[in-house]
């Protein structure tokens, strides 16, 4: 399932769609996705300022998360179909944190006309295995409001189990929301070389 490509970045394939890193190369199709989206991801999101959506604050952005995926600091993958550039969806990962610990967040998005689809089910399951697989994380969080209904059944559908709520978690779209909190664990971990 796993692929290699330039720089030892995965390339994930599942189905017709590829989920690969994020680079530097794709602040054009990265800034056309949340432009398109913005009304649509905008009761789930926190609030975004200008900068966000467009090429030279997404720029800037990739420069960022370049250094820190060179640094395994976060990971933040695209989903592209096929053959095409233009991206779909977005999943990452985030609060990496290893020895004693190896847990981390995801935090997930998808295109309007990609809903309904099995898209993300697939796409978060397999970039779950690559934080199991390569990462050697053994927890992987992911937390969604509870009026979310789309998000609890990817959540549920790619294995992750509810642990708890917690109110008023995170500030979205300008408003304390409560959330659900999910974990998914990596039922092979081996502890890495230190």
């Amino acid at each position: 399932m796993f692929h290699s490509i330039i720089n030892r970045s995965p390339a994930i394939v599942v189905g017709d769609f590829k989920v690969r890193l994020i680079t530097t190369k794709d602040v054009h199709q990265i800034t056309a996705y949340y432009q398109r989206n913005r009304a649509y991801l905008q009761p789930w999101e926190p609030l975004r300022d200008e900068a966000f959506f467009t090429e030279a604050g997404w720029s800037k952005r990739l420069n960022q998360l370049s250094e820190l995926h060179k640094h395994k600091l976060a990971y933040y993958f695209v989903i592209v179909r096929k053959g095409s550039n233009e991206i779909c969806g977005v999943i990452n990962f985030s609060n990496l944190v290893r020895h004693p610990f190896y847990a981390c967040h995801v935090g997930y998005s998808l295109d309007e006309n990609c809903q309904g689809k099995g898209v993300m089910r697939r796409a978060l399951n397999a970039a779950v295995e690559w934080m199991f697989e390569e990462q050697h994380f053994h927890r992987v969080m992911a937390a969604y409001m509870p009026r979310n209904k789309r998000s609890e059944a990817v959540l549920k559908a790619a294995g992750f189990e509810k642990e708890g709520t917690a109110k008023d978690y995170l500030l979205i779209n300008g408003r304390w929301e409560d959330h659900i909190l999910t974990a998914r664990i990596n039922p092979h971990w081996n502890q890495p070389l230190l």
